[in-house]
């Protein structure tokens, strides 16, 4: 989860074999655009969500594009050695370098503008959103308290709070914080839709679903709240609710593989395996490195008898991760059901070095090597 876009892989599909049987479990994946992009999705999203990530300089403030603004970083003026540099400048500095993904540099310039001025509440701030990139949550969640401290009625830190609390699973404390940003800016659809994705993290899909229509309400065209809404709608069951969710997502933003994806899944799920395959390449062509989506390709090639396509879509899978321990269990289910013996085991043996306690994976091999009468 993230305060600002994310993606969260919730879960994948395994295959359960017995002697003649599959069981086919469903997780899907619940995103944002990925943890804050600050350079390109912070922007997609609109400039307050932008400024939701604490950039207080023109880059966010004005929606200058990302390239003209890294661009014009060479041509501002430095300062004389001999000046002395206020809080502000090592502000800006320090914005300078987060733009450029340089956290660390940019936490070294926050603090100097905090020992010349310690009440400096933005300053606070982003220095909590370079600590929040470098995964340092915890650390974060310190400076976001001091901002807070400070400014108590500061929205987007109650927000950058909580996606602090939500990368440390730390799910009710992050609700805690979005509903204080929501009681402060009641319009805030950021906040509404990352209450929304802490809710689906603890399972409460209704409420989530509620929080995410809030955020739409504000913000018709919130392309990844109709995608998380479509989330929590396929784990109450209501696949075709879900499809209408990711379809709404997809008008506004057609380049979006993980709602192609989760459309994939909610077609998988109502049996509608042709087009879940269609979705699923609509992903890939996205974003090729998507081994989730490769794997529940394979998982739905299977469904199809497809068993030779099913073991290429896994293999490209392993290609991006190697140590996909469900991957390895299914292409050797694939092979199985090739009557490719010897193969199978070594996928399943694959899946067990991954995985020692990988029981599904166990039981396959077992199961095969007493078909064997090994």
């Amino acid at each position: 989860m993230s305060g600002g876009p994310v993606v969260n892989e919730r879960g994948e599909i395994i295959a359960i074999h017995g002697r003649s049987d599959t069981e086919v479990y469903k997780l899907a994946k619940l995103t944002g655009e990925d943890i804050p992009e600050v350079l390109q999705t912070a922007i997609e999203e609109d400039d307050e969500d932008a400024e939701a990530f604490g950039f207080q300089i023109n880059l966010f403030k004005w929606g200058i594009p990302t390239n003209i603004y890294l661009a014009n970083l060479a041509k501002v003026p430095k300062v004389a050695a001999t000046e002395s540099l206020t809080a502000e400048d090592y502000f800006n500095q320090g914005n300078n370098f987060s733009a450029q993904d340089r956290y660390q540099e940019a936490i070294v310039a926050y603090d100097k503008a905090l020992e010349i001025k310690p009440d400096y509440s933005d300053a606070w701030n982003n220095r909590g959103f370079a600590l929040d990139k470098l995964g340092k949550y915890q650390e974060a969640i310190t400076s976001y308290d001091k901002a807070l401290e400070i400014k108590p009625d500061y929205a987007l830190v109650w927000n950058n709070r909580g996606f602090a609390l939500d990368e440390l699973g730390k799910y009710q404390e992050a609700i805690a914080s979005y509903d204080k940003a929501l009681k402060i800016k009641p319009d805030y659809a950021l906040a509404w839709r990352n209450r929304g994705n802490a809710l689906n993290e603890l399972g409460k899909y209704q409420e989530a679903i509620t929080s995410y229509d809030k955020a739409l309400e504000i913000k018709p065209d919130y392309a990844s709240a109709w995608n998380n809404r479509g989330f929590a709608l396929d784990e109450l069951g209501k696949y075709q609710e879900a499809i209408a969710s990711y379809d709404k997502a997809l008008e506004i933003k057609p380049d979006y593989s993980d709602a192609w994806y989760n459309l994939g899944n909610a077609l998988n799920e109502l049996g509608k395996y042709q087009e879940a395959i269609t979705s699923y390449d609509k992903a890939l062509e996205i974003k090729p490195d998507y081994a989730l989506a490769w794997y529940n390709r394979g998982n739905t090639l299977y469904e199809l008898g497809k068993y030779q396509e099913a073991i290429t879509s896994y293999d490209k899978a392993l290609e991006i991760k190697p140590d996909y321990a469900s991957a390895w269990n299914n292409r050797g289910f694939a092979l199985e059901s090739l009557k490719r013996y010897d193969e199978a085991l070594e996928s399943y043996e694959k899946a067990i070095q991954l995985d020692s306690n990988y029981q599904i994976a166990i039981n396959n091999r077992k199961n095969l090597l007493e078909k064997l009468g090994r």
